[in-house]
């Protein structure tokens, strides 16, 4: 055990744990294409971890992620404490000193990774731009517990490519789960949906017809400037740009699977003027309409 880096020893009772080998790191995960952008070093369950304690003063060279299930424990990051309950996660940034350990208590049920890759840092920063103090908090779901036994799984039954790049692209999902939780739970569980997702669904019932941005704020409740910048905020659009992408998606599909000439295509989106449809579809989409069904006809 390395000078700093403290832990109970004899471990606890049903604890899961792997270490992949320094030879698969630096000789496949580093460099393969897709599992040097993100791939995982170290995974581990640690069930009722009474005493577990660890201590690094200069950090460690990967991200680690901790999804505390139950229990109750603490985190600190760079001197700043952080108490961690049931359904929360934290994420510790490489090469920060952190320290962290059970409640004595009621000692936490972890879910643990080690990671790192070319992208891995940037996913921890969106991770971190989201949530306050390192430290979201998680509705607890099953299908993400599924994931993370998936990954534990795979790796378990050995180290061949195909394998690595699977958990690499599954651990992708389950990081999804946790920055983008809203829409990774079924709606069935969702308590209620946002604003910009309402609003879009609204533009979607509208998509054969114009919606000014009035009417979108109406719906929403909120005045014009308000709406505007949750929108944005949310999608990197404003709404009428939005509602745009949405008609162009649907003159796709028309253009692809329907004999509707352009100029049909764009009445049928509400757009009466055909040229204004064709600058907008070229403008976004590279092509011409016209040029766009011509390569479609050759791509199925």
């Amino acid at each position: 055990m390395k000078a700093n880096d403290f832990r109970k020893r004899e471990g606890f009772n049903g604890q899961k744990l792997i270490v992949l080998p320094k030879k698969i790191i630096n000789d496949f995960l580093n460099n393969d294409a897709i599992t040097r952008q993100l791939h995982i070093t170290d995974i581990g369950y640690y069930p009722k971890a009474r005493f577990h304690y660890a201590e690094r003063n200069a950090g460690i060279g990967q991200h680690i992620l901790i999804y505390c299930l139950e229990g109750y424990g603490w985190v600190e990051i760079n001197k700043k404490r952080i108490e961690i309950g049931p359904s929360e996660f934290v994420v510790i940034p490489k090469n920060s000193s952190h320290r962290y350990g059970a409640s004595e208590h009621k000692p936490w049920t972890i879910y643990w990774i080690h990671f790192k890759g070319e992208l891995a840092a940037y996913i921890v920063e969106l991770i971190l731009k989201n949530v306050a103090n390192f430290q979201p908090k998680l509705a607890y779901n099953e299908e993400r517990i599924a994931l993370f036994d998936d990954i534990y799984h795979t790796l378990e039954m050995g180290y061949s490519s195909d394998a690595l790049r699977y958990v690499s692209m599954t651990f992708s999902h389950f990081l999804s789960s946790l920055m983008y939780e809203r829409k990774f739970i079924s709606p069935d569980h969702k308590a209620e949906e946002d604003i910009v997702e309402c609003s879009v669904g609204f533009m979607k019932e509208r998509i054969q017809t114009s919606v000014t941005l009035s009417e979108l704020a109406e719906f929403s409740r909120l005045s014009v400037s308000h709406f505007s910048s949750i929108f944005k905020t949310k999608t990197g659009y404003s709404p009428i740009e939005y509602f745009n992408h949405l008609k162009i998606q649907h003159a796709c599909q028309y253009l692809s699977f329907t004999d509707m000439s352009v100029k049909q295509v764009a009445i049928t989106l509400g757009i009466h003027d055909p040229y204004y449809f064709t600058r907008m579809f070229t403008r976004l989409m590279g092509v011409s309409p016209t040029a766009y069904r011509k390569k479609q006809e050759h791509a199925f």
